[in-house]
């Protein structure tokens, strides 16, 4: 199985954008506290998180096949090309539903890390510290605020997961704030 580094490095090589390659370390950071709440594998969940999006800056057209035709070429474990296809279900007429527990976990935070992001660049601090999980609650309703959010990905979390939606938040802008350093939030 593909190691963190070898991930971080393939995701750096690939991508250029910096805010990207941001997000992309909240959901690794998102998939390990949440592989934590299930009992399940950090080290793979959080790969998973980390790589999800890593062909997205160079191939938006395509993604993430570019990404899951270089993972099936390195012949990497099957469990993570198919959490990264199932993360873009409904997206670039991928039609692959998740089925999972890590495939939902990576399909509904997916979309929330964005969404705190927004709510901590807002606060006059700007920074996660300073978010709560009232904060994020206080916007979710606000649809004209982090427009790109797609609520109803995150809402699945219920569903899908059997996590109340403030309690996946907490979760979520937990692992979050455990990164803030390297996120510059």
């Amino acid at each position: 199985m593909i190691n963190r580094e070898e991930a971080y490095q393939l995701v750096t090589t690939w991508i250029e954008n910096k805010n990207l390659i941001k997000h992309m370390l909240c959901v690794e950071a998102a998939m390990g506290e949440l592989a934590k709440h299930f009992g399940e594998n950090e080290n793979l969940w959080k790969i998973v998180g980390l790589l999800h999006d890593a062909d997205y800056d160079k191939y938006p057209d395509s993604h993430p096949q570019v990404l899951i035709d270089e993972l099936e070429k390195r012949k990497e474990d099957r469990v993570i090309i198919d959490a990264i296809k199932a993360h873009a279900w409904r997206y670039n007429n991928f039609d692959v539903e998740p089925k999972t527990k890590m495939e939902w976990s990576l399909y509904c935070c997916d979309e929330l890390t964005g969404l705190i992001v927004a709510v901590a660049l807002i606060r006059p601090e700007k920074k996660l510290s300073a978010v709560t999980v009232e904060n994020v609650l206080s916007k979710w309703t606000k649809k004209d605020f982090a427009k790109g959010v797609n609520r109803d990905q995150i809402d699945l979390c219920e569903e899908k997961l059997g996590i109340k939606l403030p309690d996946f938040i907490e979760i979520i802008l937990k692992s979050m704030q455990s990164i803030a350093t390297d996120l510059g939030l």
